[in-house]
């Protein structure tokens, strides 16, 4: 598991202010947000209809919500993921849903034109990551998912979940060490 960075937008502050006006100047926040926050719901969410409809209900409360981004405050990445988190908790609650992510939708992750047993080797261990991803606790998981598909900071994760830093990096270093172990034993 690597670390990416968060990328942002070019010129994001000048079209979060067009946006603010001309909701039609939010595609390209739009489009160059939503395979992340999807992701993100996805990681956190069974049923992939159920994610799609939180990735709309989460652009939807962003643009309804855009006129109150301060950039003094954080950045506009840890606001949008702020918004999915509390959007996509607020979902598991409701639905009193605790599971993850379904191993029976890994395939669809699989490389577009990768040989057979490439993509049975790919499958399996995507099962057995997911497996061992299943076994941490709703903290860990919600950590790991804004930590490695999301690609938040640590700092980004504490200011998010009100954990403190050194706290989150903690929790992810036992996690990756518990998920580290799980496929070990898988692998024996």
């Amino acid at each position: 598991m690597t670390n990416k960075t968060l990328a942002s937008l070019p010129n994001e502050l000048m079209l979060i202010d067009q946006a603010k006006n001309d909701p039609a100047a939010f595609s390209a926040i739009y489009n160059f947000y939503f395979a992340r926050v999807y992701n993100y719901a996805r990681y956190r969410i069974l049923d992939r209809d159920l994610a799609d409809d939180l990735t709309s209900e989460i652009f939807e409360a962003v643009l309804k919500n855009l006129h109150t981004f301060r950039s003094e405050k954080g950045s506009f990445s840890a606001w949008l993921f702020t918004i999915a988190r509390n959007t996509v908790n607020y979902s598991l609650r409701k639905r009193r849903i605790r599971q993850w992510w379904s191993l029976d939708h890994t395939h669809e992750h699989a490389d577009h034109n990768p040989k057979p047993d490439e993509t049975t080797i790919l499958n399996e261990t995507q099962r057995e990551l997911l497996q061992a991803i299943s076994q941490l606790s709703e903290r860990e998981r919600e950590l790991v998912a804004l930590k490695f598909s999301v690609g938040l900071t640590n700092r980004a994760i504490s200011k998010m979940t009100g954990l403190k830093e050194n706290n989150v990096a903690t929790i992810l270093f036992r996690a990756k060490q518990r998920i580290r172990a799980q496929m070990n034993s898988n692998g024996e």
